[in-house]
């Protein structure tokens, strides 16, 4: 659902993915090319469920294209789900591929839970599934259904709730120990829920992004409660400052770019790093001076981030071609009254060349007047 190009970041991790493959960077200004990691997940190990696909049906193999990551809370575990129906589990100090496990449907978003003991995917029929991460071999466990698609789950920073957003304009709010007791519903929204985000530091606190122009990443910066907004891969990126006396969110600057952009994270150390759709700077780095966000300086940190992109561009370029982002979940909207018009005046017409009711017609010939003319 969300761009094919994504941007991940904890700690010091840094990973960029595109199509199948990902590579993970350290932010770190110590750190060379020896800190480079890359996975592919068309080399990943291929399972075939005992039951089958669903209704029986083979199991498609898939693109091998990543949907969705995400670091855990430590950044000490890190996980991708595929175009193939598989979760790919890793530890990340150092890089290593942990399990491959099996999903039951392509998966549009997933997360961990604070405690770091079990990954959430959700997926396109609307259910969450929870993996241990201890017993990285484990099967998935049904936590929770909907009705409809998901497209975004977070859990509270406490593991108390698990929230989940659908396509029907829902976020849920759920016991995280007993799934099926809803806390609530928040109901504000009108077209699909594309993003939510629990606020660091202020866990009474949701973001979230709906239609009409909807986000494609909602990212926190909790050091001076910045929010940056990008919707949909489009130039420009909204920076937001969260006022928290009137529970607001206060405008304070927009990004504008002139290449496409794919994603944006927060580094709690730095600032707020934007990928684009640019072979010359991939990652640009921005940081607030004097109460105004400016890009950084070149520096031998961005040029060698920048420099590894480069050398594997490839990967970005091809994995955008078919990139739809959210245009097919928006409400089909019908206009039938034209067509209405049209049968109404057909009618009205063929009524004025119709007889006026009682006047008589064309006299009809009896049987001997038939008999006579034979």
């Amino acid at each position: 659902m969300a761009c094919p190009v994504g941007l991940a970041l904890r700690g010091q991790a840094l990973v960029v993915r595109g199509g199948s493959r990902f590579l993970a960077m350290s932010t770190a200004s110590s750190d060379g090319d020896a800190s480079l990691f890359t996975y592919d997940c068309s080399t990943a190990e291929r399972k075939t469920p005992e039951s089958g696909g669903e209704d029986g049906q083979p199991v498609d193999k898939g693109s091998d294209t990543i949907l969705a990551a995400a670091f855990s809370t430590s950044g000490s575990y890190f996980a991708v789900t595929d175009d193939s129906k598989r979760l790919i589990l890793f530890r990340t100090k150092p890089w290593q591929c942990l399990s491959v496990r099996n999903v039951v449907r392509r998966c549009t978003a997933l997360t961990f839970t604070a405690s770091e003991q079990r990954v959430l995917v959700a997926d396109k029929s609307g259910d969450v599934y929870s993996f241990s991460v201890s017993e990285p071999d484990a099967s998935g466990r049904l936590e929770l259904g909907h009705l409809s698609m998901l497209l975004d789950v977070a859990v509270s920073p406490d593991d108390r709730f698990v929230l989940t957003a659908d396509r029907d304009e829902k976020i849920r709010v759920s016991w995280a120990a007993a799934p099926h007791c809803i806390e609530s519903f928040c109901l504000g929204h009108t077209e699909f829920v594309s993003r939510i985000v629990v606020v660091p530091g202020h866990p009474e606190l949701l973001l979230s992004s709906s239609g009409r122009l909807a986000a494609s990443r909602i990212a926190c910066w909790a050091q001076e409660d910045y929010v940056a907004l990008l919707c949909d891969c489009v130039p420009v990126v909204y920076i937001f400052q969260l006022d928290l006396s009137a529970q607001q969110l206060a405008f304070a600057q927009r990004l504008t770019f002139q290449h496409r952009v794919w994603d944006v994270a927060f580094e709690e150390a730095q600032g707020l790093w934007v990928l684009q759709d640019c072979p010359e700077a991939p990652l640009v780095l921005y940081t607030p001076l004097d109460g105004r966000w400016q890009a950084v300086p070149a520096s031998a940190l961005v040029d060698r981030l920048s420099h590894c992109l480069r050398r594997n561009w490839a990967m970005l370029e091809g994995s955008t071609g078919a990139d739809e982002g959210f245009r097919g979940l928006y409400k089909a909207t019908f206009d039938n009254m034209a067509a209405y018009l049209k049968r109404k005046e057909e009618r009205l017409q063929q009524r004025r060349r119709s007889p006026p009711h009682g006047t008589p017609g064309p006299a009809k010939k009896s049987r001997v007047d038939q008999a006579l003319s034979c």
